[in-house]
């Protein structure tokens, strides 16, 4: 066990010691991917969705989401957040429409925010699929995934 970073001499989980990090500039951004019918697509165009705009209710869900990470993800280090912003992309299909949900976190720590981009977006996919089921629940909560992370020791990620 001891080539696990979060399991201590015992076998048992911890969480590890970021007390001799340097504090860096920390950024990520993570992308979901939501399809949805054209039903869905024009109700929300025309306000047809009886709870309001799910945009709207995402994003503010997000950055809740954000915020709560290590309350719900056990292995997290508290983070006091610099920043988070998510952005709303709706883009035609040949089946209907995709909405892309990114998700900007940034904070200045000794540990990443990967952790609360993805559940930023997840959280923020998650809230929008509530608004929109009463008009069609075949909706799909597809790709979640880091797209970036900077700072730290080990440097700059790019997904490719």
């Amino acid at each position: 066990m001891n080539n696990f970073t979060h399991w201590n001499e015992a076998g048992r989980p911890k969480m590890v010691d970021i007390s001799d990090k340097e504090i860096t500039t920390r950024t990520a951004i993570a992308r979901s991917t939501i399809t949805l019918s054209n039903e869905v697509y024009q109700a929300i165009q025309q306000g047809g969705i009886k709870k309001g705009d799910p945009t709207q209710v995402a994003q503010i869900a997000g950055i809740m989401g954000a915020k709560k990470t290590a309350d719900i993800i056990p292995m997290c280090h508290p983070i006091m957040l610099q920043g988070t912003d998510l952005q709303f992309d709706y883009q035609q299909t040949e089946l209907g429409y995709e909405l892309h949900i990114q998700a900007t976190v940034k904070c200045n720590g000794k540990t990443g925010v990967e952790m609360e981009a993805l559940t930023a977006v997840s959280i923020a996919a998650l809230t929008f699929y509530d608004m929109c089921k009463a008009v069609d629940k075949t909706m799909v909560i597809k790709e979640t995934y880091l797209v970036e992370k900077t700072g730290g020791k080990n440097g700059t990620f790019t997904h490719k």
